[in-house]
C-alpha cells in the first residue's frame, strides 16, 4: 500500500519526494546542504550528475511503500524512463537546519 507523499513523517524527506515527483530541480536543490553527498548501491556518485540522469532527465518518480527510522528510511518503488520500475531503499541524513546532507539509495 502506497503512503501518500503528504503523509510522510519527516518534513525534509516529504519535500524531497515531492520535488522528485514534481521534477522540480530548484526545490530539490534547496533541500540539500551545499556539500551534500549521495550513494547508489553503496557507491558514491556525483550528486548533480546522478540526479540529472536518474531523476530529472529520465522522469524519475517515487511511490513510497514504507517508512521507518523516524521517516528517514523509505522503501519505495522508483521508476524512470531508463530503468523502468524497481524496488528501492532510501536513507536520509537530515541536519538541524532541516536540509539533507546525504542520501543513499539502492535496490531493496
Amino acid at each position: 500500500m502506497t503512503i501518500q507523499t503528504g503523509r510522510l513523517t519527516d518534513p525534509a524527506v516529504r519535500a524531497f519526494v515531492s520535488a522528485v515527483n514534481a521534477h522540480d530541480r530548484e526545490a530539490f536543490m534547496r533541500l540539500l546542504t551545499a556539500d551534500a553527498t549521495m550513494a547508489d548501491d553503496g557507491v558514491d556518485h556525483d550528486l548533480a550528475e546522478w540526479t540529472e540522469r536518474e531523476i530529472f532527465s529520465s522522469h524519475g518518480h517515487l511511490e513510497v511503500d514504507n517508512e521507518s527510522g523516524g521517516g528517514r528510511v523509505l522503501l519505495a518503488r522508483h521508476s524512470n524512463d531508463t530503468w523502468g520500475e524497481m524496488r528501492t531503499k532510501w536513507r536520509f541524513v537530515v541536519e538541524d537546519d532541516g536540509r539533507i546532507s546525504r542520501f543513499e539509495t539502492g535496490q531493496a
